[in-house]
């Protein structure tokens, strides 16, 4: 049974991979600390954000929706960035791979509460 958002297996994966890249941010060299860096933090924390807040707004469709729909667009920027850090080959394919995979399930999910969030 659901009682926070918390207990919504989007969010503790969101969470996750949030704490996996910020772990996997300190490979990344110096000279991207203001540019690539930060927008990986700000993006891979937004998700996990997002849930929470629309979780907490849900008696407004509306708003639930908003929130979830901005978590899904940090989704897709994670995958860009993502990429972008393993193709400047900053991370290893392998690595940057799992992530994105990782993020389009997370992106899956996302949708699938937005079409079902009355249900659960």
């Amino acid at each position: 049974m659901i009682q926070s958002f918390r207990d919504l297996q989007v969010y503790q994966e969101s969470y996750e991979l949030a704490v996996n890249v910020n772990k996997s941010i300190l490979k990344l060299p110096e000279f991207e600390k203001f540019d690539l860096v930060s927008q990986l933090r700000r993006a891979s924390k937004s998700i996990p954000a997002n849930i929470a807040e629309g979780y907490a707004k849900r008696v407004s469709s509306k708003e639930f929706m908003k929130h979830l729909t901005i978590a899904i667009g940090s989704a897709n920027e994670m995958e860009v960035h993502i990429s972008l850090a393993r193709d400047l080959n900053f991370w290893p394919k392998e690595l940057a791979d799992d992530l994105i995979n990782k993020y389009q399930i997370v992106g899956r999910k996302l949708n699938k509460l937005i079409q079902n969030w009355k249900t659960f």
